[in-house]
């Protein structure tokens, strides 16, 4: 009697155990927070993440100053040090540029030169933005409108009135000193 009583006792402690387990996978799809993106707590909190910015910025402007025939240092002056050189294609710099900050997609650029006998041979690049399309593509838009700051004619009307200041110039008045001559028996 013991042994069925104790294996009953055992088959109901692990089907509850089951159920318990059901229950609680269940229970996030049931509130609607499996429908809540992977980035936030609970679909409720979003966490700070840092702003990952690499490489070098390279626009239309600036890749129009990179021509055939110019020497390796001056396309280290225009474009920067290369993200990547290679130790074994010495005749490839490659320019590589990333940006990923919250609430903006993340954008990456390559920029790819090759040198024939120290000097620029050709460049491959996808389509690059200008600078002004740069700048607006990585501006975060602001999550809450912008306040007014224009108070109701109620509101200016309950103001205290300002105290009246007296708007005639005086004279700057100075310390009252005497002092004693510098050179001696001159007065």
């Amino acid at each position: 009697m013991k042994s069925t009583l104790n294996r009953r006792a055992t088959q109901m402690l692990a089907s509850l155990a089951c159920g318990a387990c059901v229950l609680s996978l269940s229970a996030c799809s049931s509130l609607g927070l499996s429908e809540a993106k992977p980035e936030t707590l609970f679909g409720l909190f979003t966490p700070y993440r840092v702003d990952v910015v690499q490489g070098n910025v390279v626009t239309q402007e600036v890749m129009a100053q990179i021509q055939p025939g110019l020497g390796r240092m001056q396309v280290r002056e225009i474009l920067g040090t290369p993200l990547l050189a290679d130790p074994f294609h010495t005749d490839r710099w490659d320019y590589v540029f990333t940006i990923d900050r919250q609430g903006v997609p993340p954008q990456k650029r390559r920029v790819s030169v090759f040198f024939k006998n120290d000097a620029v041979e050709r460049f491959d690049t996808e389509a690059l933005p200008a600078e002004r399309e740069f700048v607006a593509a990585i501006d975060k838009p602001l999550l809450r409108p912008e306040p007014t700051l224009e108070m109701a004619p109620e509101q200016v009307a309950k103001l205290p009135v300002p105290a009246k200041v007296d708007t005639t110039r005086k004279l700057p008045v100075g310390a009252a000193r005497d002092y004693p001559p510098l050179e001696r028996g001159q007065r």
